[in-house]
């Protein structure tokens, strides 16, 4: 249990950190912006077809009395949106870190060299790094959506689908939260997707306990956008702790196994 307090602390440090380097907050917030106004109009558009969707999707209710038929499809409704809601918490993240990958590593590098120590680069070209950075999204993407159709359908059994569904699917969005953040940092030390989540497993109390509160805090709108740069250093923060015990070894034994994917 100490790690949910430790990952939580991080995040707390790297909100910290964004407030005292006001520049580099503002420098940070503006991929946030653009992001949201994206993610705003598709949530709005989303609120107003959902109904029609529902309706398109269960011709078969048509002929079903009251209060059977608003039932049903009330609840498909909510549940629609809630998806919805759902993956734009997990992609939002993923998104704005693709449209402001130049700003967050230089607001990681900064985290590294305000720090103290070696600052890492990956010495790849811009386009180079938005190629991984855009090809490992659409991999945990991939990931966020198997577990959404199952926390999706698991949403329909009785009470496990109204307590325990809403705790996994807030762990999963924590859990793909911190990777896409910690990444930043990561991908700078040469790890690739593959390490990275090895790395968050082996801590994923620590994982959970930066992921999760910031995933729920998102779900407040216009929070995300404000604490993604404190976010980003948090992460970086995070990062370099995680890393660093296998930093240490590769200097005592070996060179470090982490290499960055050139596929």
């Amino acid at each position: 249990m100490r790690d949910l307090g430790a990952g939580f602390g991080y995040l707390i440090k790297g909100q910290r950190w964004a407030v005292r380097h006001g520049r580099w907050f503002g420098f940070g917030l503006l991929p946030g912006l653009i992001t949201l106004v994206l993610y705003a109009g598709a949530l709005v558009g989303l609120g107003h077809g959902a109904d029609d969707l529902v309706d398109w999707a269960t011709p078969f209710a048509d002929d079903w009395s009251s209060p059977w038929l608003g039932l049903l499809r009330n609840t498909l409704t909510v549940l629609v949106f809630g998806l919805g809601l759902f993956l734009a918490v997990i992609t939002f993240t993923a998104v704005t870190l693709l449209v402001g990958q130049p700003f967050y590593e230089s607001l990681s590098e900064q985290v590294d060299r305000t720090e103290g120590g070696d600052v890492p680069e990956s010495g790849l070209p811009l386009w180079r790094e938005l190629w991984i950075s855009a090809r490992d999204s659409v991999r945990i993407l991939v990931r966020v959506g198997l577990y959404s159709v199952l926390l999706f359908a698991l949403g329909f059994v009785p009470v496990l689908g109204q307590t325990v569904v809403p705790v996994l699917g807030f762990c999963v969005t924590g859990y793909f939260l911190a990777e896409e953040l910690t990444a930043v940092a990561l991908q700078r030390r040469g790890m690739v997707l593959r390490d990275r989540l090895a790395l968050l497993r082996g801590r994923r109390l620590l994982t959970l306990g930066f992921g999760v509160p910031l995933g729920l805090a998102f779900l407040i709108p216009f929070v995300a956008v404000f604490l993604m740069p404190g976010a980003v250093a948090g992460a970086t923060l995070l990062a370099r702790d995680l890393v660093a015990p296998a930093e240490d070894d590769a200097e005592d034994d070996a060179p470090t196994p982490y290499t960055l994917d050139k596929d």
